[in-house]
């Protein structure tokens, strides 16, 4: 079993790490957030322990960025930010679980254990197939039922369209879906959004011009609702 670990303090790395590997798992640690982002889209993972408080992109955002392709992976969060908005923002974000710091080691590897052996025996617990009135979008196919029949969505399509979902009545600004659906080194235009939507109420409207469920706010970005 293979775990991503990201943290940025090293000591913590280096003993988590350590523990981890006695109790044989397979370890790639990192500081960085960016660099965390990359071991992800070019590995395979089991198991994901994130940091919030990191350089260039925090854990919630790294997890966000996961849960819009990978919704199987156990994520748990290893922070100080105690609070219980940061626990209901980390849960909101996708996690399974949420330790504070300081933490005992043993609760630790007791989690990790626990989330491995329950996502092994085959548990559910993503958002596969999603309706919303005579649509549907099954997100591990990337197959859609609209207006044009059934069809298959694009990777990227269906990233944005999850994240819309995800964020369902929320204001989801242009910055956000840049961030989130292109990642953080090439941003494409802001008009390239606009054309995904348009395709989303060509896929998913009824009458285009009087969208029920894909709409613009002008100036800040798009929300969902459906």
């Amino acid at each position: 079993m293979r775990i991503l670990f990201v943290e940025d303090e090293e000591n913590i790395r280096d003993v988590v790490k350590l523990n981890l590997e006695m109790e044989d798992y397979e370890v790639v640690a990192t500081g960085n957030g960016r660099e965390a982002l990359k071991f992800f889209r070019e590995q395979h993972f089991d198991l994901i322990i994130l940091d919030v408080m990191l350089p260039e992109i925090n854990g919630f955002q790294i997890c966000e960025q996961i849960r819009l392709t990978n919704m199987e992976v156990p994520v748990i969060f290893l922070t100080a930010k105690d609070g219980t908005t940061d626990r209901i923002a980390g849960l909101k974000k996708g996690a399974d679980d949420y330790l504070t710091k300081p933490f005992h080691l043993e609760e630790l590897l007791l989690r990790v254990n626990n989330l491995i052996r329950r996502t092994s025996k085959g548990t559910e617990n993503a958002m596969e197939i999603y309706e919303f009135g005579k649509n549907k979008v099954n997100f591990r196919t990337f197959e859609a039922e609209g207006n044009g029949g059934t069809f298959l969505l694009t990777k990227k399509e269906a990233m944005l369209l999850k994240l819309l979902i995800d964020r369902k009545n929320e204001v989801v600004s242009r910055n956000q879906i840049l961030q989130s659906v292109w990642g953080y080194d090439v941003y494409p235009s802001t008009r390239t959004i606009d054309n995904f939507i348009l395709s989303f109420r060509k896929y998913f409207e009824e009458d285009q011009r009087n969208p029920v469920f894909f709409h613009s706010v002008r100036g800040v970005g798009y929300k969902f609702t459906g």
